[in-house]
């Protein structure tokens, strides 16, 4: 049996629907492609520093040194420094780990422990040499 005119043109209408509806589905899929294409990036063009955002590492075994200045803990990780850090004087000590591990300025180190902040500056610049030279002495044995 063979279908009539009307049957036939609404195959041709199905036809036709089916094959706009699969058109627009690749569109759509090579259009979601290229989004992503435009989103992401391949390792080899990422930079050291947003490589290191990528993965965290644990420290389990760590040792680390607690110092107390002014009534606040600080943790030094690395043994080194911690190693430097107690060489100093206690108050050539307090400079450094405020300034450096607790960010405040001179002013604000000079306010807590009754100082100028000129000699905080030269207090903080001449134990960073000194530091550098008790490093530099450990690296060379």
């Amino acid at each position: 049996m063979k279908p009539n005119n009307h049957e036939q043109s609404k195959q041709h209408a199905f036809d036709s629907f089916c094959k706009k509806i699969l058109k627009h589905e690749v569109r759509d899929f090579y259009d979601e492609l290229k989004r992503q294409r435009s989103r992401e990036a391949s390792f080899s063009d990422l930079s050291t520093k947003q490589m290191e955002q990528l993965f965290t590492e644990d420290q389990y075994f760590t040792t680390e040194q607690l110092f107390n200045v002014l009534g606040l803990d600080v943790v030094v990780a690395d043994d080194s420094i911690s190693d430097a850090l107690k060489g100093l004087s206690e108050r050539k000590r307090d400079i450094i780990l405020l300034s450096y591990f607790l960010e405040l300025t001179d002013r604000e180190i000079g306010d807590k422990l009754n100082m100028l902040r000129a000699s905080v500056q030269y207090q903080r610049t001449r134990t960073l040499q000194q530091l550098k030279k008790i490093m530099e002495g450990d690296a060379n044995e």
